[in-house]
């Protein structure tokens, strides 16, 4: 089975690319480049940036085939229309997932996109939907669920080292990048709910089930900026679990999950961006004192490939993941409605 990646993006040569070399089932047939209508439409500014921009890309893609092999597309039509690739990966910005993602799956060809998967929850709904019609298998790339890290401390909890859970806090922030990146550029679908938020969101959900859901939100905007760029939700679920999160992109770094239960404490950090390689640990709290305790490395984005591969072996396990990723777009809706985060 063959896959292409859709535009020579930094995520897709640091991460994807080296997870993709260690799965045999997968061909990497290449990086697209956007062609200029693709990039500038009708607005095309003055040659000397059109030529600048086209080089640039030209580069990046270049890097892809030096290191992987594989061949440059001319543009992403050129990729999508392609007859020996079966599936495609879109590491685009977020304001560009819907068209693109449309045009794979139409194409008849399995998408694997980043996170999120759309901008709203009715292109995500009719993506799935047009999936589902021709029998595809998609996949959002919230790798972090696929770290080891998080059956360990489920098990942990169900252990009974910190009693019955009480609340669970979930923290992600980093901070301000330059001001050209696409995260504040809301016409490419940034904000701070789009690229931070869906993390903890998405991890209250697998702690919560699937009857999670958002009670309270709340959304800051700052100076300078049309996008929001950090927020706080309150979620509970039919049985009456809560789970606090916090995000942003203009804070100091954090990325930490602390659960509070009845007779201890559990806590961890890098619980959503541990690379592989890194070795996790959580804190256990309680009337004994405090442990320390090791939780294994991992490979996510790797797992994230090949629980793509599997959706695509398995059809009977796709519409799991079309729930999953529904679910999520309609949590960040509820969270938008809520808190008053414009698209």
């Amino acid at each position: 089975m063959k896959i292409g990646v859709l535009a020579p993006a930094d995520i897709a040569l640091r991460r994807f690319m080296p997870a993709l070399a260690e799965i045999h089932e997968l061909d990497f047939a290449g990086v697209a480049v956007h062609s200029s209508d693709e990039r500038f439409g009708s607005e095309v500014p003055a040659p000397a940036i059109v030529a600048a921009t086209m080089e640039n890309e030209a580069n990046r893609a270049q890097q892809f085939i030096a290191e992987y092999g594989g061949d440059i597309y001319p543009s992403y039509e050129a990729m999508v229309s392609a007859p020996d690739i079966d599936a495609i990966y879109i590491p685009l910005p977020p304001g560009l997932h819907a068209y693109w993602g449309k045009e794979v799956l139409l194409a008849g060809k399995h998408l694997f996109m980043e996170k999120p998967f759309t901008t709203s929850a009715s292109e995500t709904r009719e993506l799935l939907a047009l999936a589902q019609a021709r029998k595809l298998a998609v996949q959002e790339n919230y790798m972090f669920a696929y770290h080891a890290q998080l059956e360990a401390i489920n098990k942990i909890i169900a252990s009974g080292a910190i009693g019955d859970p009480r609340l669970i806090r979930i923290d992600f922030g980093f901070p301000r990048r330059s001001q050209n990146d696409f995260r504040y550029d809301k016409t490419l679908g940034g904000g701070a709910l789009l690229d931070a938020g869906g993390y903890p969101l998405r991890y209250a959900t697998m702690l919560l089930g699937p009857s999670a859901k958002v009670m309270s939100a709340s959304s800051s905007y700052g100076t300078g900026t049309d996008v929001d760029l950090y927020g706080a939700a309150m979620l509970t679920n039919d049985q009456g679990a809560c789970a606090q999160i916090a995000f942003g992109m203009d804070n100091s770094y954090r990325c930490d999950l602390n659960v509070w239960g009845s007779t201890g404490t559990l806590t961890s950090s890098r619980i959503l961006t541990a690379p592989e390689g890194f070795v996790p640990s959580a804190t256990i709290t309680n009337a004994g004192g405090s442990e320390s305790v090791e939780l294994p490395a991992d490979d996510a984005f790797r797992k994230s490939i090949e629980a793509f591969l599997e959706f695509v072996a398995n059809p009977a396990d796709r519409m799991r993941r079309y729930e999953e990723i529904q679910h999520q777009a309609d949590l960040v809706e509820s969270f938008r409605s809520q808190s008053g985060v414009a698209i």
